[in-house]
Order: C-alpha cells, then sequence, then structure tokens
C-alpha cells in the first residue's frame, strides 16, 4: 500500500480485494438477441498473463442538464482496481440531452468505452484479466435496457449508446447493477457538493486520513 499526500489528505493505493455481493451481477442468456453468442474480442498477440488478477470495479452516474447555460449534462465516473481508485472522469456532455435516462446511458456508454481500452492495456502489459467489469449506476432504467436481454429502446437519439453498452454485457466484458445515489461515489464527479456526511463519504472513497 502506498499514498500520495497533500495537506490532511492520502490518496492510498490499497490492493487489497473489495467485498462484491456477485450475485447482483446475474450473467444473462443473450443467444437470441441479435449480438448471438459473442465473445470478448481479445488479441492473438497478448503476452502470457504472469501478473496477479484482480477486480476492476466502477462508478458511473451524470448530472443532467446541470450547465445553467447550455443545459448539457455532466459525465462522472470512478475507476478502482482492487480498493485503489485508478482513474475519475468528469467532463461535460457533447450534445444536450432532454432526460434523464438519455444523459445516463451517454455517462455509461463513455465509461464502457474507456473500460474496454483499459482492459486492453492490462492485457498487453502482461496481467490477467479474466473477470468482467463491475458497473454501479443509479439509474434503474438505465441499467434494465444495458443489463436485460428482451429490454426494447424506446428513444431512439440513445440507439448508439444502447447497443454499444449491451453487446459489451453481451460479451460479458462488464456487468453492471444498481446502487443507491446516495452510494454512489460517481456523484462527487458531476456536481459541487456541499459540506456534510454525503460528501464525506464520498471523499473517503479517494482520500484516507482525511478525517482521522
Amino acid at each position: 500500500m502506498s499514498g500520495l499526500q497533500r495537506h490532511n489528505g492520502v490518496i492510498v493505493f490499497d490492493s487489497t480485494e473489495p467485498e462484491i455481493d456477485t450475485s447482483k451481477f446475474k450473467r444473462e442468456d443473450w443467444s437470441a438477441t441479435p449480438y448471438g453468442l459473442c465473445h470478448e474480442d481479445v488479441p492473438k498477440d497478448v503476452p502470457e498473463p504472469l501478473g496477479i488478477e484482480f477486480t476492476m470495479r466502477a462508478f458511473v452516474d451524470s448530472d443532467h442538464a446541470g450547465d445553467s447555460v447550455t443545459r448539457r449534462s455532466r459525465t462522472g465516473f470512478i475507476v478502482f482496481l482492487n480498493n485503489a481508485p485508478i482513474y475519475w472522469f468528469s467532463k461535460k456532455q457533447s450534445s444536450c440531452e432532454t432526460s434523464s435516462f438519455g444523459a445516463e446511458f451517454v455517462a455509461m456508454k463513455t465509461f464502457c468505452e474507456y473500460v474496454r481500452g483499459l482492459r486492453y492495456k492490462l492485457r498487453m502489459m502482461g496481467i490477467p484479466v479474466d473477470s468482467p467489469t463491475y458497473i454501479f449506476c443509479d439509474n434503474k432504467s438505465v441499467l434494465a435496457n444495458s443489463s436485460v436481454p428482451h429490454s426494447s429502446l424506446k428513444k431512439k437519439s440513445s440507439s448508439v449508446a444502447y447497443h454499444f453498452v449491451r453487446e459489451g454485457v453481451a460479451k460479458d466484458e462488464w456487468r453492471a447493477t444498481y446502487l443507491n445515489t446516495n452510494l454512489n461515489c460517481a456523484d462527487i464527479a458531476t456536481k459541487s457538493l456541499p459540506g456534510g456526511e454525503k460528501r464525506t463519504l464520498f471523499t473517503s472513497y479517494l482520500l484516507h486520513y482525511v478525517y482521522d
């Protein structure tokens, strides 16, 4: 375990494994969908994995219409390898979404694009990536459209994000489950949070010893 210290906060790179209830990330049968029996695309020239396997998880969120001028939403996500936060992202979306569903789906697609590249890089460094990435999201509609094989999309403007995310689930690159918004630490990457219990909780995911 190592740390980067700034004032009274320490970013801790914690290699211990998180406790994840995998029963909440059920593997569905996608064989009857347009994606069929597909699998994750792994390059043939990847080196033999010699490292130690890890658990990859992420928290994804969006702030719908948060920009008071353009009403564009903001995407935010935080990625962990085991209990170590390795990447966080906060950026205004390139288009204006008319619903929180659309904004959340864009955020989910942005994250999935990033994590697909991350899984490739880790494999090319000889690190085994045998398990799916576990995604926590606080929008039940997005989760249903992402993870349920027989679900259908009613909003065509979200069709690209819809199919990109679903195809990755069908390939078992990632799986997603619901997390209450009050426990979703990606919220800190989408909006300014006032001081209080919620901000303290989210900050503790990233900075350790700040409140000791």
